[in-house]
């Protein structure tokens, strides 16, 4: 097969140029779950698409346009950060989310409450408590895959949470239970953020950090998809279900009567359900 990544160079979405890579389209499309012959082929074929400046935004759409055609579930995996974003405009889709992720992990999690602080009350995304485990989560949802977290929100979050974490402290058996703050976003924190994280004993999660156990990592380990990866369901039709509270293909596949609650026919429904059905393997 033809290396089709000599002299071609890519625009990144901070303008950034840089030699195309074809071990990053190869890796991606092997994390979807897509076989050797399949990975082939859109290799193959991105060769005669791939022009010089092209953008990454650019390479996405034209390999999940190829992928789509030989596979939804596939291409329903390979879009996942971009799904990541679809969960907007507001962020609490985003909690629910990563509130399930936790869950999975074996949490007793909490989204979206009021919780005591020494001096005042803190509206807090996510809750997360474990054995000797006392997490306070919050979560920076981007709709914009440019935007990252700056220093200034873990110095806000860390804040909040050494307010809280006293108010805990107090609490009977709380006096030996371990607690601290996390931060998760879909998108990236800067250097300073990370920096800043590190020093005061934050977690930060993003969506490649840390390089183990990062956003992706854990949605890659537990299975759990949004339901904005189905490619089988329309934009209008994520979103009614968003605001049912509805944010993952597991919802779907535990409640199919779902897709009748907000008028989607028979023959789709099935449709539906045998993209959802095949990202649930194992996790139902």
């Amino acid at each position: 097969m033809k290396e089709i990544d000599d002299k071609i160079r890519v625009t990144k979405m901070s303008g950034e140029v840089v030699e195309f890579d074809q071990s990053k389209l190869r890796n991606s499309l092997e994390r979807s779950g897509a076989n050797e012959a399949v990975i082939r082929e859109i290799i193959e074929k991105m060769e005669t698409l791939l022009y010089d400046g092209i953008s990454t935004k650019e390479i996405y759409k034209k390999a999940f346009r190829l992928l789509r055609r030989t596979s939804r579930p596939t291409a329903a995996r390979y879009k996942l950060k971009k799904a990541i974003m679809e969960l907007g405009p507001t962020g609490y889709p985003f909690e629910k989310f990563v509130g399930a992720i936790l869950s999975h992990q074996g949490y007793r999690t909490e989204v979206g409450v009021i919780v005591k602080g020494h001096c005042v009350n803190h509206e807090v995304d996510v809750v997360a408590e474990k054995d000797k485990e006392h997490f306070m989560v919050e979560c920076k949802f981007h709709s914009d895959e440019s935007r990252n977290c700056d220093v200034k929100i873990p110095l806000y979050i860390q804040s909040r949470f050494l307010d809280v974490e006293k108010q805990w402290q107090a609490r009977p058996g709380h006096d030996t239970k371990f607690h601290q703050g996390w931060i998760y976003t879909n998108t990236r924190f800067t250097a300073d953020a990370i920096q800043f994280g590190s020093c005061a004993g934050l977690m930060l999660v993003g969506w490649n950090y840390p390089k183990t156990g990062s956003l992706k990592d854990k949605i890659d380990s537990s299975g759990l998809h949004p339901i904005t990866c189905l490619t089988t369901l329309t934009k209008s039709e994520k979103q009614k279900l968003l605001t049912m509270d509805k944010v993952l293909c597991m919802d779907l596949c535990n409640q199919p009567d779902l897709l009748k609650s907000i008028g989607i026919g028979d023959l789709r429904q099935i449709n539906i359900l045998n993209e959802a059905n095949e990202l649930c393997k194992g996790k139902i």
